[in-house]
């Protein structure tokens, strides 16, 4: 009895947050959210797009943490493109800063109340595949969830969805066909592939690298996926692209570098640029 009224404490607290949180975004004018984006790795001035934007830092929001992964500043930043309300992550929360993936997922929680129906989540992946070579843009079709924990563990939260949500077409099959036919007119090469995420930080060794490959990855990395499954759970729809910005230890023997993953991911900045705001003045509720 003890341990499941400690368990329903938890719940009704966490709750509490996201009301707190709510309240307080509506007060500084984020009264409306119609679309998140989430940037990954080297992707934080895709905030460009928007118009009379708005940008706070993680630390001036309650209940947000911050972030300590390279490149990710660590800003919410709200504003308009194309008649629609944007809110952007610039930059996220990882499992493997010591954050639970329901601490990580909270801001899913947030924006779902304010109305978002649509999450685009971008990261920066390592490939499975030989035939995805860096600065390649990859759309999400699957994923595979190797974290080994699930962020929807505990009480379920009735007033978001059901206890045991179907991931089948997580990735919305519509969305990724518009935004296919969005590139192919704008002539950048868009391939699709499967995600696996990992806990990190450690880079995967080759043998692992060999292993996810064989189960049916075509990429690797070490987040999307919680956020994901938050918002499926949450009745949102998601669609998601990772930037390849090296080949995994499968194709070479070279150590990796951050900072060379990092500007690898920047040198998309314009063809991301071109399809989000494409894919954002075509959507249509």
């Amino acid at each position: 009895m003890f341990s499941w009224l400690k368990v329903k404490k938890k719940m009704n607290k966490y709750l509490e947050q996201i009301e707190e949180t709510v309240s307080f975004l509506k007060k500084i004018s984020l009264e409306k959210v119609d679309i998140v984006l989430i940037l990954g790795t080297g992707l934080g001035d895709l905030v460009e797009l928007l118009q009379d934007s708005k940008e706070f830092l993680y630390s001036e929001i309650p209940n947000f943490l911050m972030t300590t992964a390279p490149s990710h500043q660590g800003k919410l930043v709200f504003g308009h493109l194309y008649n629609k309300n944007i809110v952007i992550m610039q930059g996220r929360m990882h499992y493997y800063e010591g954050y639970s993936l329901k601490e990580i997922t909270f801001p899913i929680r947030i924006f779902r109340k304010l109305g978002a129906e649509l999450i685009i989540i971008t990261n920066a992946a390592g490939s499975l595949n030989p035939n995805f070579r860096p600065k390649d843009l990859v759309l999400i079709t699957d994923h595979i969830n190797f974290i080994g924990h699930n962020p929807l563990v505990g009480n379920n939260l009735n007033n978001f969805g059901e206890r045991f949500p179907s991931m089948h077409n997580a990735y919305d099959k519509h969305l990724q066909e518009k935004m296919m036919k969005i590139a192919n007119e704008n002539h950048i090469t868009l391939k699709q592939g499967i995600y696996v995420a990992v806990t990190g930080p450690s880079l995967e060794t080759t043998a692992e690298c060999r292993m996810l490959q064989k189960m049916g990855a075509d990429m690797v990395g070490m987040s999307t996926v919680p956020e994901v499954i938050v918002a499926i759970h949450s009745k949102m729809k998601v669609l998601a692209i990772s930037v390849i910005t090296n080949m995994s230890n499968l194709f070479h023997n070279k150590p990796h570098i951050q900072q060379n993953i990092e500007q690898t991911a920047s040198t998309v900045k314009k063809s991301m640029m071109i399809l989000l705001s494409e894919f954002i003045k075509q959507y249509r509720r």
